[in-house]
C-alpha cells in the first residue's frame, strides 16, 4: 500500500495520543488496528511494510495508515515515535494521502502540533482533537493535493482556482485574472473547470457568493449592506436582484425566514 484515502472535512475521533517505545524487547512488531487509523511521526530509522509494501522510516517522516491494515516494523534498536490512534469520518471530498512521506519544512510545526495534542490528552480532549485535525490537514498537503479517483477537482489549476475564488469572494474577480494566477489560458481554465465541476467559472463564483450571502443573512446579524459588500456585490439594488434570482427571496425575506 502506497497511499490511503481519507476524509478530513470533519474532526477526527481521537482514541489515544502518546509516545510509542519499541525495539527494546523485540526488533520486530507485526500488528493492525481493526477500527482505528495510525498516525505516526518518526525520529529514527527502521523498515516498515504496509500490507506487504516496503517503506523506509527515517527521522522526519510521517505515516498515516488506515484501519485493518497489517503493518510490520523492523527496528534497529530502541525507537520512539509520536502516535495518534483515531477515527475518521466520511464527509467531504476523499483525499489520497501517501502512507509515509517526508515532513520536510513542515516538520517543526507538525511536531509542535502533535506535542500540544499530547500535552492536552486526555484532560482537554477538544484541544487535542483540534491539534490532531490541523496536523492531519498539514500532512495531507505535504505533497501536491491529490484527490482520490472520483473527486471532482483533481487538476492543479482547478484546485488553485477554487482556492483563489474562496479567498476573493468579496473582491472583483474575473476569469482572465484567475487563469493568469493559476498559470493557464482563459480557454483552458474554462474547459478544465467545466470538466471538473460541471459549471463555468463565472457560474461557480456567483453560486459561492450567494451561498455565503445566505449564510450571513441567516446566521449573523450583519447589516445587509455589509453582507452585500462581503460577497463582492456592494450595489444594494444589484444584491437584491441577485438574491431574488439565485436564492428565491429578497435579503430581508431570507433573513425573516430564519426568525
Amino acid at each position: 500500500m502506497d497511499s490511503a484515502v481519507a476524509h478530513l472535512d470533519e474532526p477526527p475521533g481521537v482514541a489515544a495520543v502518546g509516545i510509542g517505545v519499541h525495539g527494546a524487547a523485540s526488533r520486530v512488531d507485526v500488528f493492525s488496528l481493526p477500527h482505528l487509523w495510525q498516525f505516526h511521526l518518526y525520529g529514527y530509522e527502521a523498515d516498515l511494510s504496509v500490507d506487504d509494501t516496503a517503506h523506509a522510516i527515517r527521522p522526519g517522516r510521517v505515516s498515516l495508515v488506515p484501519p485493518g491494515t497489517t503493518v510490520r516494523y523492523r527496528y534497529r534498536g530502541r525507537s520512539e515515535h509520536l502516535y495518534v490512534h483515531l477515527r475518521l469520518g466520511s464527509a467531504g471530498s476523499p483525499l489520497s494521502i501517501p502512507v509515509i512521506q517526508d515532513a520536510g519544512t513542515e516538520l517543526a510545526p507538525l511536531t509542535a502540533q502533535l506535542r500540544r495534542a499530547l500535552a492536552s490528552w486526555p484532560h482537554e480532549p477538544g484541544r487535542a482533537t483540534a491539534e490532531v485535525w490541523a496536523a492531519l490537514w498539514r500532512v495531507a498537503h505535504l505533497a501536491p493535493p491529490r484527490p482520490a479517483v472520483g473527486s471532482a477537482t483533481g487538476h492543479p489549476a482547478v484546485v488553485a482556482a477554487l482556492a483563489m475564488i474562496e479567498s476573493r469572494l468579496s473582491e472583483p474577480l474575473g476569469v482572465a485574472e484567475i487563469a493568469k494566477s493559476v498559470g493557464v489560458s482563459h480557454n483552458h481554465l474554462t474547459r478544465l473547470f467545466r470538466a471538473a465541476t460541471g459549471e463555468t467559472v463565472v457560474g461557480y463564483l456567483r453560486a459561492r457568493r450567494m451561498e455565503r450571502a445566505r449564510h450571513f443573512l441567516q446566521a449573523t446579524t450583519l447589516s445587509i449592506p455589509a453582507i452585500a459588500a462581503s460577497v463582492g456585490i456592494p450595489d444594494l439594488q444589484a444584491f437584491n436582484k441577485a438574491c431574488r434570482r439565485e436564492l428565491g427571496a429578497s435579503p430581508r425575506g431570507i433573513r425573516k425566514d430564519l426568525n
